[in-house]
Formats: structure tokens, sequence, C-alpha cells
């Protein structure tokens, strides 16, 4: 986004050094006498010096509210400047340009709906002028003044629309990323819900039954408070079996949920090797490595494509993520984040090496079997 908006503001300040550059290079043509030549380089000045003034306008998005009088003088004097030229038999069409440059900067600062008319009437002024200060205007005259006049117009609208449709895109991009985590938050905290509702709401009914039972039948309230720690020590479990579950998922389905989680954040994400070939016990480190990346790239990336490779050579697994995006930070804090892989990877021997690369950002972890 950076080098593109770069190359937006330097295409937008390209028409003000087109037009000095041209009527630096024309003034010389020009055969009305010192006075004349002066006030056209005065004019050229004063217009180049606007140019600059409106280019930065429309760099902080500042609208056109009350400055319509400083646009018709920039105007009036740069119409001016080309009826001098115009009716120099030694003068060049290149001067058409001054008005063009201001018609084009001037529609970039207007409201979408008043834009025509400036492009209209300024260009139907243009001609005017040209048509009224030199007598073999004709024809030719007329496309050498409106072609130059509608391309520079068209080249500032087109370069700050495509401006715009990148933002629009960069928006959406991060909008599709933040859902996509949020999915996958939603699904784990559903799938806790599940389990500990029931558990939970028959522990609440049991307590309340056992208060009320105590000091009245002491016998059958004995037996509900074992039933309550039964319950809880079910739900204690089924909830260890739900984050086991989560985080230890095989390698071949959190590189399912990976591509189906990146695919929704606008991720080309393609897989390179075969998951099977990883051997079981290896199976949820990996998967967990593979998670890891993915939660990285989703939240501190600009990633549009993702590479997950996966190698099996003499008993030793190597799996790698790839992104062209960077992965930005990550969690140090004990068993979480990188720090967290890099303890589980230590302890049966293996290592997670993470950093930036020439083209982006890559997190590969290795270990083997029998360690």
């Amino acid at each position: 986004m950076h080098r593109l908006r770069q190359y937006t503001w330097a295409s937008l300040g390209m028409g003000p050094v087109m037009v000095l550059c041209a009527g630096v290079v024309d003034l010389g043509l020009v055969r009305h006498g010192l006075l004349t030549t002066v006030g056209l380089a005065l004019a050229l000045v004063v217009v180049f010096a606007q140019h600059t003034r409106y280019l930065r306008l429309v760099v902080r998005g500042t609208g056109p509210d009350g400055r319509w009088p400083e646009h018709l003088a920039t105007f009036a004097v740069a119409l001016a400047s080309w009826g001098v030229v115009s009716a120099s038999a030694s003068g060049s069409g290149l001067w058409c340009l001054v008005p063009a440059a201001v018609i084009g900067h001037v529609v970039l600062l207007t409201p979408r709906p008043t834009r025509w008319y400036v492009v209209v009437v300024g260009t139907a002024a243009t001609i005017a002028v040209a048509a009224a200060c030199r007598g073999d205007f004709g024809l030719p005259g007329l496309l050498m003044t409106l072609i130059p006049v509608l391309t520079l117009v068209f080249t500032d609208v087109l370069s700050l629309w495509f401006w715009l449709l990148v933002q629009d895109l960069d928006r959406a991009h991060d909008t599709a990323r933040a859902l996509a985590v949020a999915e996958e938050r939603l699904r784990f905290a559903a799938d806790l819900h599940d389990i500990q509702g029931h558990h939970l709401q028959v522990i609440a009914l049991k307590g309340e039954l056992t208060e009320r039972l105590i000091g009245r039948d002491d016998e059958t309230a004995r037996k509900h408070a074992g039933e309550i720690a039964d319950l809880a020590r079910t739900a204690l479990e089924e909830t260890r079996g739900v984050v086991q579950g989560y985080r230890r998922a095989s390698l071949g389905t959190e590189i399912t949920n990976a591509v189906g989680i990146l695919a929704a954040a606008g991720i080309t994400t393609s897989v390179e090797g075969d998951a099977g070939d990883v051997p079981a016990p290896l199976q949820p480190l990996f998967g967990a490595l593979v998670r890891e990346g993915t939660t990285n790239v989703l939240r501190h990336s600009s990633a549009q494509r993702c590479t997950v490779a996966i190698s099996v050579r003499e008993r030793e697994v190597h799996v790698r993520l790839h992104n062209d995006g960077g992965a930005g930070r990550s969690t140090a804090e004990p068993g979480a984040g990188l720090a967290g892989l890099r303890e589980r990877f230590a302890a049966v021997g293996g290592r997670v090496e993470a950093g930036a690369t020439p083209d982006g950002f890559e997190l590969a972890g290795r270990a083997g079997v029998g360690r």
C-alpha cells in the first residue's frame, strides 16, 4: 500500500512537471517581445505553484468548499497564457497542457455530481480561446487541443480512482481476516458451551436441592452431593477433551481448517506434500504449528498467498508455512504462541524456526520419530 500510494501521488504530480517542462521549452519559441515572455513565465509559475497546492489538498482529502474563486482565477491565468501562445504563429500547442492541468486537478477536488460539468466547461473554454486567437484553427487545431486536455484529465482521475479502489479492497481484506478469526473463536466457544451447558445446569439444580435437604434428609443430601462431585468431574474431563481435541487435532484436519479460514480472508493457500505421511505421534505437534502459523498470518500479516509444505525424510518431519506478507509478532508468554511451540518441539528433540525471508515470512518446524 505504501508503494502504491507513492506511485499514485507521483503520477498525479507528473502533470505539473509536464506543464512546467513544456512551458519552459516553449517560451523560447514565442516571438512577442520581452514583456510577453515575462508575462508567460509568470503565468507558468503561478499555475505550477497552484498545482502543487492542489496536490497537497488531494493528498489530505480536503474538499473544494469556498475555493471556486481561487480555481476560476487560476484557470483564467492559464487560459490567458494559452491564448497568447495560440495567437503566436511560432508558439506550439504544448501550452494547452497548462489549462488542462488546472482542469484535471480541480476535478479531483470536486464532488462527483459536478465533475463532468467542470470537464465540459473547462475543455470548451480552452478550445474557444484557441479558436478565437488562431485564425487557422480548424479540425487539426481542435484535435490537438481536445486530445491533450482529455488525456491529462482522464489520467488524473484514473490515478485517484485506482488508489481509492485499492484502499477499499485493503479494508475489505482486513475485515475478512478479522471475521475469519472471530468465526474460529465462535466455533470453539460453541463446542465448549454445548459440552458444559448441560452439566452446569444439572449441578446448579442438584446444589439447590442439596441445600434444601440439609437438616431434613441428610442421607439424601449426601447422595446428591456425591452426584454433584461426579458431574463436576465428568464436566472437567469432557472440557479437557474439547480443549485437547482442539489442540491435538490431526495435521490433516488442521491444514483443512487453515485452508478454509485463509480462503475466507482472501488468502490463497497451496499445500505441498501429504499430511498422512507424518507419523501419528507427531500429528498433534505439527497440527499446533499449522494452527499457530495460520493465526499469525490472519492477525499480523498482509499476505495474499500462503504455502504449507510437508516433507518426511529419514524419519524426520519438516513442515513449513510461508506467506508473502510477513507474519509480525506473536505472544512470547510461556505455553502460548511461538514460545509455547518451541517448548513443545524441544520436548521431543525438535525445533521451531521463524523469521523474515526475502519474499515474506516463514514458520518452520522439525521433529523426528523416536528422538
